[in-house]
């Protein structure tokens, strides 16, 4: 099979819910999804995107990414293979592609989305100072990390009025362990310039809760840094459903 373009693929797909659209144009009529996806339209602008559930919000974006088909049936595909429109955006390339209308293109701009998102995120944390907006670090955390299949390990790098200097991944391990280095993490550091740093991974199980390694190595992280001047104020654990604050729970 030969290569074909975006616009190839997504006519691609919509070719099959075409077919009674084809005969309604032979007649002169409109498809029926172009009056709903106008009825649609007019409610997020007047009503905002409250009003709308989360199938209708990604409806709504697949009005533009699958322009000549009803994107209903995938849009509800979506959720009910991911749950949330969060993990529909936070879904690989490959899992959102096992969805029925949701090409190699399409899932690509679905991510081109998500990574839209993020740094709209990060952009509500960077240069601030992180302690008086913990919600928005938590938030971009959150759009980050929730949803991938490994565990990531990042750090947030603080200068000595806890604005942040810089976000990092250092390590992505399996499903359930990540490899943490102390050393580098305190190296790092101090290649930046960083007075503190806070510690953030994500458990692919769902379940933040901190595990009795996760504690024995941040332990040892702060110990490290404390020799050379670097705080560690937090070790945040990253669950699709919440998080967990090693700080909160009285672990560090």
């Amino acid at each position: 099979m030969g290569n074909t373009s975006d616009d190839d693929e997504r006519s691609f797909f919509s070719e099959a819910p075409m077919r009674p659209a084809a005969k309604a144009k032979a007649a002169g009529e409109k498809p029926h999804y172009l009056g709903h996806r106008d009825r649609l339209r007019e409610r997020f602008a007047s009503a905002g995107p409250d009003a709308l559930p989360d199938y209708e919000l990604l409806e709504l974006l697949l009005f533009r990414l699958i322009p000549r088909a009803d994107t209903k049936p995938a849009a509800k595909a979506l959720l009910a293979r991911f749950g949330t429109l969060a993990e529909v955006l936070g879904a690989p390339v490959g899992l959102l592609r096992e969805v029925k209308g949701i090409g190699p293109a399409v899932a690509l701009d679905l991510k081109i989305v998500a990574a839209t998102a993020q740094r709209m995120a990060r952009g509500e944390v960077q240069g601030r100072e992180i302690l008086s907006s913990w919600t928005q670090l938590l938030a971009y955390c959150r759009s980050a990390m929730a949803f991938e299949a490994r565990e990531q390990f990042r750090i947030l790098f603080l200068d000595k009025k806890n604005a942040l200097i810089a976000d990092e991944v250092q390590q992505t391990g399996t499903v359930d362990h990540t490899p943490v280095y102390p050393r580098e993490v305190v190296k790092r550091a101090l290649e930046l310039s960083a007075t503190a740093i806070i510690l953030v991974h994500n458990h692919p199980s769902g379940d933040p809760t901190p595990s009795r390694a996760d504690i024995e190595m941040t332990k040892e992280i702060i110990d490290a840094g404390k020799r050379l001047g670097i705080g560690v104020h937090d070790h945040i654990i990253i669950g699709r459903k919440g998080y967990a604050s090693m700080k909160g729970l009285l672990l560090i």
